[in-house]
């Protein structure tokens, strides 16, 4: 293929890019998104393939082959409640291959590149195999933490910000001798360079308590984009630094958007343990005594009801509950009830994590609405049903101010009529907090796993005869 092709072909496939990242922007697109991406790939990879300085065909169909059986054997394997840490680990491996790249063109035998053009092309390598090292180890740690394998707690050590400075003068430092060396004698300071910034990676994300992880996951997904431009630029490829400018945009612009929903500061977020005590449990003690109440009384309760609100989180995705929620809102909407569904910018640990869940089991797109569209329609609910959030419902991120999650907006349910919350036991959420709401006059607990409860509030809501709706007093 020529020249003049390739780059119509990569044109092409940006154009593709750019519709895939439009589409998914809302629900109602969002599969065609994902086909125009799909469709940009593979054209990518095909002009890529066809291209003149491509020849040993054998080589490439031994790499990508494996690729292609893996992440399809993953993408079909995965549950939706992984997709959290599938991102995460798909980002580090984005940043371990700039490192590679980086590392691999520099010992490049001839460059070809003399003078200014020289000294820009090693600025390129060396500042994006400083990003892909710490979006690597950044990405590893917060798999590690959305695992489970690492504690959700950050770990705040002294002087840390301090420790931030120092590593990176250290990186500045080692770019000195980096760009002076002839030839490939500046692998060293580049090695050095790489282990700075790996150790960066880790302190800073190891830092940021679990309330605030679904911001650092949409920042690594920022930083993995411009790994790849950084790649892009040092392969001389265009199609990889628009690609990668896309991501890196995007993701920042996500960042920028889930801080400002939970009312963060996005510097303070990516520089680590923002709000010192993030995640450690600290704040007012939670005293009370929880009501607990039955499947019975459940659907007495929506039974009775005449508006409805239903809040997801990540225990509704962990139960995969969503199709008999879905079927138990088609019940109450058929006896013209009003039903809806509240979500919090950060439910399930991931960005649309619930919106996708509930799309997966068809309920309505219209009646799906966002933590700023229905907060101020808790007070005129009769029931509100929460199913398996925690950390996004609790009062103390507007009641406490030593609470670590203090000033997060939260779905405000304790205004309700009647809150019925089904958890497995009053044990503290993702980010290490007790919740006042279980202890609310208005909250009984519904114990138990959420799946085994939703089919039995299902069932015997399909069994019982529709009572006439009441109208919630203000």
């Amino acid at each position: 293929m020529t020249t003049n092709l390739v780059t119509v072909a990569y044109i092409a496939a940006s154009i593709l890019f750019i519709l895939s990242l439009g589409g998914l922007a809302n629900q109602e697109s969002a599969k065609q998104g994902n086909l125009y991406g799909i469709a940009g790939m593979a054209l990518a990879i095909g002009a890529t393939a066809a291209s003149a300085p491509v020849n040993n065909y054998g080589l490439l169909v031994a790499a990508i082959a494996p690729a292609i059986l893996v992440g399809a054997l993953v993408a079909s394997r995965v549950a939706m409640t992984s997709m959290p840490e599938l991102v995460a680990i798909l980002h580090s491996f984005v940043g371990l291959a700039a490192v590679l790249v980086g590392i691999g063109n520099y010992l490049q035998p001839e460059s070809g590149l003399v003078g200014a053009e020289g000294t820009i092309h090693q600025v390129e390598i060396y500042i994006g195999v400083f990003i892909g090292a710490l979006t690597f180890t950044g990405s590893l740690v917060a798999f590690g933490k959305l695992r489970a394998i690492l504690g959700s707690k950050p770990l705040l050590l002294p002087g840390r910000h301090v420790l931030n400075l120092l590593l990176l003068a250290g990186t500045v430092a080692l770019g000195v001798p980096f760009l002076g060396a002839e030839g490939t004698a500046g692998l060293v300071p580049l090695l050095g360079m790489t282990a700075i910034a790996s150790l960066l990676g880790i302190h800073l994300v190891i830092a940021i308590g679990g309330a605030d992880m679904p911001v650092v996951i949409s920042m690594l997904n920022s930083y993995s984009g411009w790994a790849a431009a950084a790649a892009g630029f040092m392969l001389s490829n265009d199609l990889l630094i628009i690609t990668g400018a896309l991501v890196g945009s995007s993701g920042a612009i996500l960042s920028f958007i889930m801080c400002k929903a939970m009312n963060r500061s996005f510097f303070s977020v990516i520089l680590g343990g923002f709000g010192a005590t993030g995640g450690s449990g600290s704040g007012k003690a939670v005293e009370g005594t929880a009501t607990p109440t039955t499947v019975e009384e459940t659907v007495e309760a929506l039974d009775a009801a005449g508006s409805v609100i239903i809040v997801p989180g990540y225990g509704m995705a962990v139960a995969q509950a969503q199709h008999a929620v879905a079927e138990i809102t088609k019940i109450l909407r058929d006896r013209g009830k009003t039903v809806r569904f509240g979500i919090h910018p950060v439910a399930g640990r991931l960005p649309g994590h619930m919106n996708v869940l509930l799309a997966e089991a068809n309920v309505p797109y219209d009646i799906v609405l966002e933590m700023d569209e229905i907060n101020e329609d808790f007070p005129e609910t009769d029931v509100v049903l929460v199913i398996g959030a925690n950390d996004t419902v609790n009062p103390s991120a507007l009641e406490d101010p030593d609470s670590p999650i203090a000033g997060m907006p939260v779905l405000e349910v304790w205004k309700a009529h009647n809150v019925v919350v089904l958890k497995r036991s009053l044990a503290a959420g993702y980010a290490g907090v007790g919740n006042p709401l279980f202890y609310k006059e208005n909250a009984q607990m519904l114990y138990g796993d959420a799946r085994t409860n939703v089919n039995a509030v299902l069932s015997q809501l399909t069994t019982t005869t529709a009572a006439p709706a009441l109208t919630a007093v203000a």
